[in-house]
């Protein structure tokens, strides 16, 4: 069962259980993809899927930011919620440490050594953590690394 199959089947099942907080955040989700599929005209694959999930996640963390600096205790509450039921569709999320590991074999493979290297190291890097790690921690680990 591929990701836009297993968004289907969890919308049907949030309908059967009465969640509606499920049931809408399935569909905002649901609706991104769709509106993606429209524009480049054909169904999507899996690793599209996962890049609108991970966009729509993105979005949400930043929103959580925002609500927090304004004491929008209300509206956190069901970021947090819809946080956790878009993350259960995405790969597991690498360790701080796992990043490291990782940033540290790129920064071998590649030669980077210092911060003028920077464009060529996140060129590298990103693909192999795309999906699989918050890209501000990401970057926050190689400008650490660099120093």
């Amino acid at each position: 069962m591929n990701l836009a199959e297993r968004l289907n089947e969890d919308m049907k099942q949030a309908m059967k259980d009465g969640n509606k907080f499920r049931l809408q955040t399935i569909r905002m989700v649901r609706a991104s993809i769709k509106n993606q599929e429209i524009e480049l005209r054909r169904p999507l694959e899996d690793n599209d899927t996962l890049n609108i999930l991970s966009r729509e996640l993105k979005q949400r963390r930043d929103s959580l930011l925002d609500f927090e600096r304004g004491g929008r205790e209300d509206l956190v509450s069901n970021v947090k919620a819809e946080i956790e039921i878009i993350s259960e569709y995405l790969p597991r999320q690498l360790t701080e440490e796992e990043v490291k590991a990782i940033v540290v074999q790129t920064m071998q493979e590649t030669g980077a050594s210092s911060k003028a290297d920077l464009g060529k190291l996140m060129g590298a890097l990103m693909p192999k953590v795309k999906g699989l790690a918050d890209g501000k921690l990401v970057n926050a680990i190689v400008q650490q690394s660099l120093q």
